[in-house]
């Protein structure tokens, strides 16, 4: 074993790095022995020095990260900060003098991960990022190189843990949606401003990432489409549960049939109770592969909290300090393919669709005549009515998206429809 420690610069000191610090502390012989040389904590950078930080010798702390970064003794820089600046010029000079970058950085990674991949590889660093999706779940190293001989063609999966608690309660108590965001806030499950998970934003961000490793293509932010949950109701939940399902905000990324093109989009959607993401509980996380040659793959667990992510980013410690010794650089951007995103409206997908009508004859033919001529064909329809209202909930055929929300747009004109109480995709057949 090498004797001269590798040193780490931890930037940021949070939930997470707080973890990350006292697991490099608590299990420092073991890191060793794995890497195969020691590991010290050389510098932590914070924006309130003042904090008492538990275990963490206050001759380490600064909150001048850029000098720290700069210093040209660190080997390995652990980013825990979030967000877009400074952590992006952060890690870009971290590279420059000398150091590979472990991060939990997702917002980064799917807005300009290509400059992070590209000042990696001009300098001959690692950049590694377990950590920035799905918590503690193994999933982007398996993508990268596990499956890095196969080919996948979907990416299903539940990436977002405050959303699924949110809808686990929905369903399993009928409480609507701002009760239980309230308990998730009460248990410490969401943010005090929850807007980044419900409306869907940090699921987008951990599509982007995933789709671009899964179909080796650049895939940023703005590529997702994204709908939040705050639109679903208690009637939703009810219908999911009339058809044999269940209702969860999902990340999809998907291969084009034809292979020229690909998807990511995050919404909710309707998935039968048969399938394995039906039964993700709580605020779990788990995540759907399916590939030509491996087939069909389910990563499970913990998505989110600071000794959950904190053991990703160890993970990633030990694999970046290992290159390091051996003088090697791990996988890094794989964008050979450069295949488009398709647009929300090429997606073929089914709906879930609830409308308010009057109960009078002929409706349900006015209705099906709408969907005919859009070219949408009708799964299955069920209509209940009572003194002159009713309601009339109908599951489609899969059809591409725009021909879909056409047909919502006709429905909307037509006199005997009051209104549409709700409309959900149909996933995970």
């Amino acid at each position: 074993m090498r004797t001269r420690p590798l040193k780490v610069a931890l930037l940021g000191c949070g939930v997470v790095g707080s973890e990350v610090a006292r697991i490099m502390t608590t299990h420092a012989e073991d890191l060793a022995a794995r890497i195969g040389a020691p590991v010290e904590l050389a510098g932590v950078a914070v924006r309130r020095p003042s904090k008492v930080r538990e275990g963490i010798d206050p001759a380490l702390i600064t909150t001048d990260a850029t000098a720290l970064v700069k210093r040209g003794d660190i080997d390995i820089v652990v980013e825990v900060i979030g967000g877009i600046e400074p952590a992006r010029t952060l890690i870009t000079t971290a590279f420059e003098h000398g150091a590979s970058v472990v991060s939990a950085n997702k917002a980064l990674l799917a807005e300009d991960g290509a400059t992070l991949y590209a000042a990696a590889e001009q300098h001959g660093r690692d950049l590694y990022f377990e950590a920035a999706v799905a918590g503690a779940i193994p999933l982007i190293r398996p993508l990268r190189e596990s499956l890095a001989g196969d080919k996948v063609n979907r990416v299903l999966g539940i990436v977002n843990g405050t959303t699924n608690f949110i809808l686990d309660r929905m369903e399993r108590s009928g409480a609507g949606y701002s009760e239980a965001l309230d308990e998730a806030t009460a248990l410490g499950y969401a943010e005090a401003d929850p807007t980044a998970d419900v409306e869907g934003f940090d699921a987008a961000a951990k599509a982007a990432i995933l789709a671009g490793i899964a179909f080796h293509t650049r895939v940023r932010l703005d590529d997702v489409y994204r709908e939040g949950l705050t639109e679903v109701t208690s009637a939703d939940m009810a219908s999911a549960k009339r058809m044999g399902c269940t209702v969860k905000l999902l990340a999809i990324c998907e291969r084009a049939a034809d292979g020229q093109s690909v998807t990511a989009r995050v919404h909710p959607a309707m998935i039968p109770l048969s399938h394995p993401l039906a039964s993700v509980r709580e605020a779990y996380n788990a995540v759907f592969v399916e590939s030509e040659a491996a087939g069909q793959l389910m990563f499970y667990g913990p998505g989110a909290g600071g000794a959950p992510t904190a053991s990703a980013v160890l993970g990633d410690l030990v694999a970046v300090g290992r290159n390091k010794l051996a003088g090697a650089t791990g996988p890094g951007e794989s964008a050979y393919t450069q295949l488009p995103v398709s647009p929300m409206g090429d997606v073929v997908t089914r709906y879930h669709i609830s409308l308010d009508v009057a109960d009078k004859p002929g409706v349900l033919a006015q209705v099906a005549t709408v969907f005919a001529e859009h070219g949408v064909s009708i799964d299955t329809v069920r209509q209940q009515g009572k003194d002159g209202e009713a309601s009339l909930v109908v599951v489609t055929h899969r059809a591409p998206d725009a021909a879909l929300s056409g047909t919502v747009e006709a429905l909307r004109q037509l006199d005997t429809v009051r209104g549409v109480a709700s409309i959900m995709r149909v996933e995970g057949e």
